[in-house]
C-alpha cells in the first residue's frame, strides 16, 4: 500500500538548504533553432560530483515553465532533501512541443502541435540529453536517466522511455493522456523490459476521466508479468494529484 505525501510536503519551509533553478538554452538540430528548458540542481550541488538526471515533462497546455508555475517542484524536492528522502539528482523541465514556435498558444490540438510532441523524442535524445551531458556533471548511462511527466507528458514518458530502454532505466507516467501508445507497442518484449527497467511507475486519480488509459497499460503489464508500480489515488486530472505523484516517484529514483 502506497501512502500519499504527508501534509505540508509542498509548503515552503524556512531555514533549509535549497536547490537552484535556472533557464538554459540548447541548440536543437531536430527543430532547427535554440530551445529552452529549466534545470533544477540540488542543495549542495558540486561540479565535482556526478548526478543522475530526471527529465520531467509537462501537459498539452504547458511549456518548460508549467511545473514551476503550478507544481512547486523546487519546494517539494528541497523538502525531500531536507528529510533525507531523495538521492541527489538534476531535474530537467523541457518543452515537449518540439517545433519552431513552441509556445502553448492558439489551437493546442492542431495536428502540427500534436506531431511536435512526438518529434520531441528526437529532440530529447539527440539534442537535449547531449547538451546536459556536455554542460552538467551528469551520469551518461541509462541507469542515470529517468523520464516522467503528467498527462500529455505522461504519454510521452511511456512512449519515449519504454521504446528507448537503452536510454532510460526509470520511467513514470502521471495520468497519461490519449497520446499513449498501445501497451503491446510500448512493451513488445516483456522479458526485455522486465530485465532492464529499474522502475516503471503509473499513477492516476480515481476521478480522472482518462483513467482507462492507465488501467489498460497496467493490466497489460500485469498480464505480461512486467514489474511495475500502479498507484490509483484520490483526485482528478489536476495538480494536487501530480504534485503527490512527483513526491512519491522522485523518492524512489536512483536507489542502489
Amino acid at each position: 500500500m502506497i501512502s500519499s505525501a504527508p501534509a505540508g510536503f509542498d509548503q515552503y519551509r524556512e531555514n533549509i538548504l535549497r536547490g537552484a533553478i535556472e533557464m538554459i538554452e540548447y541548440d536543437s538540430t531536430t527543430v532547427g533553432n535554440s530551445r529552452k528548458a529549466m534545470v533544477y540542481t540540488p542543495p549542495g550541488f558540486s561540479s565535482e560530483q556526478t548526478y543522475p538526471v530526471l527529465y520531467l515533462l509537462h501537459g498539452i497546455g504547458g511549456d518548460e515553465m508549467e511545473w514551476h508555475y503550478h507544481g512547486a517542484p523546487q519546494i517539494i524536492l528541497d523538502n525531500l532533501y531536507n528529510d533525507n528522502l531523495l538521492e541527489p539528482m538534476i531535474v530537467v523541465f523541457p518543452n515537449g512541443r518540439a517545433m519552431p514556435n513552441d509556445r502553448a498558444e492558439g489551437d493546442l490540438f492542431d495536428p502540427e502541435k500534436i506531431n511536435a510532441f512526438e518529434r520531441f523524442e528526437a529532440d530529447l535524445i539527440h539534442d537535449l540529453i547531449p547538451y546536459m551531458e556536455s554542460n552538467y556533471p551528469t551520469g551518461i548511462t541509462r541507469e542515470n536517466r529517468a523520464i516522467a511527466g503528467l498527462s500529455m507528458g505522461g504519454g510521452q514518458s511511456l512512449n519515449i522511455g519504454l521504446t528507448n530502454l537503452n536510454q532510460f532505466a526509470w520511467v513514470g507516467a502521471f495520468s497519461p493522456a490519449p497520446n499513449t501508445k498501445a501497451p503491446e507497442v510500448l512493451v513488445p518484449n516483456p522479458a526485455e523490459a522486465s530485465s532492464l527497467l529499474s522502475l516503471l511507475w503509473i499513477s492516476c486519480g480515481d476521478q480522472d476521466n482518462l483513467i482507462q488509459i492507465s488501467v489498460s497499460v497496467q493490466q497489460y503489464l500485469e498480464q505480461q508479468a512486467v514489474p511495475h508500480i500502479w498507484y490509483e489515488e484520490s483526485g482528478g486530472h489536476d495538480w494536487p494529484v501530480w504534485k503527490n505523484d512527483l513526491y512519491l516517484f522522485s523518492k524512489r529514483l536512483f536507489k542502489k
